[in-house]
């Protein structure tokens, strides 16, 4: 039985210029967007957090909180957004890009180091209610609901992409529901004077942003131990790749996620003879790209006629 292997490696780079350029301005847009986000948000946390202790509201200064690993969770994203188009070095041949997954990873974590922190401020308001001022509540929040509102809906049209934005958009999304939630909560401490309603909304806003992170830890830590990155079947592009023309078997396949925007792809493909190598090739790097990989790297075999297909697999 004999083998001959061939070699190809594919990066794309000089065919997609007009892609690139393209990315690069979405990139940029996406960096703007971020820092007013930053600064808008940072600001507010400020303001909140002062009125929080001024009108002893729990509500406003774990909103605050949230707010504040928000910020840093949109700075984070901002960094990752970067370090996801970094360019190879001698050392790292894919850049730094991986570490956009790390930075989710550890986003997620500070998230929830926040739901713990706001968990026992609740208990401890239980245990000891004060005095709360519901107008300042409904002001302070108001604000929070039209930031949150704008930072999410300037991020809702860039989120598709990448797991970082993603992760800021949920948390603006939570947000602006949890500006809501402390809203309703000042209108009725000012109506029946209940207190007890403050900690309550702390819990709840704690469970919201529990609920909006686990998605974000569970595929970060996915993403970081290299698994299939979500929205890729292997089953599936394997047999995407068996079903083109002139391929007898796919095996050895390993798909793994480069940053948190980019995926890569090896695998070896067996076919009946070299003579429509390229051809062969230029298919599979077509198919996989309208697949969302850019970066793969195939070894063709060339394999004699009666070598069946079990015999190849086992290679």
């Amino acid at each position: 039985m004999s083998h001959e292997h061939h070699h190809h490696d594919h990066d794309h780079a000089h065919e997609h210029h007009g892609l690139h350029h393209h990315h690069h301005h979405a990139i940029e847009r996406l960096s703007t967007i971020y820092i007013i986000a930053v600064a808008l948000n940072l600001a507010f946390v400020i303001v909140e957090a002062i009125a929080g202790i001024v009108g002893h509201s729990l509500g406003l200064l774990s909103d605050a909180g949230h707010n504040l690993s928000d910020v840093f969770s949109l700075l984070l994203a901002m960094i990752a957004l970067k370090l996801a188009s970094s360019h190879a070095t001698r050392r790292f041949t894919y850049g730094h890009r991986k570490a956009s997954v790390l930075i989710s990873l550890l986003n997620a974590i500070i998230l929830l180091v926040a739901v713990g922190a706001i968990m026992v401020e609740s208990v401890r308001k239980f245990m000891h209610p004060s005095d709360v001022n519901g107008t300042l509540i409904i002001w302070t929040a108001a604000v929070g609901i039209v930031i949150n509102g704008l930072t999410a809906w300037a991020l809702s049209r860039q989120q598709q992409h990448d797991i970082n934005t993603r992760g800021a958009f949920l948390h603006m999304l939570a947000d602006t529901l949890v500006s809501i939630g402390v809203v309703v909560s000042g209108v009725v401490i000012n109506l029946t004077g209940w207190t007890i309603v403050d900690p309550i909304i702390g819990l709840v806003i704690a469970v919201v942003i529990l609920v909006s992170t686990w998605s974000l830890l569970a595929e970060s830590l996915r993403m970081s131990t290299d698994a299939v990155p979500e929205g890729f079947d292997v089953e599936e592009i394997k047999q995407r790749i068996e079903s083109q023309e002139g391929v007898l078997n796919v095996h050895h396949m390993h798909i793994w996620p480069i940053s948190t925007t980019e995926t890569a792809l090896t695998c070896h493909v067996v076919i009946p003879s070299s003579d429509r190598l390229e051809e062969v090739t230029d298919r599979v790097k077509q198919l996989l790209d309208d697949l969302g990989i850019h970066h793969s790297t195939l070894e063709l075999e060339t394999t004699s006629s009666h070598c069946h297909e079990h015999e190849c697999s086992a290679h």
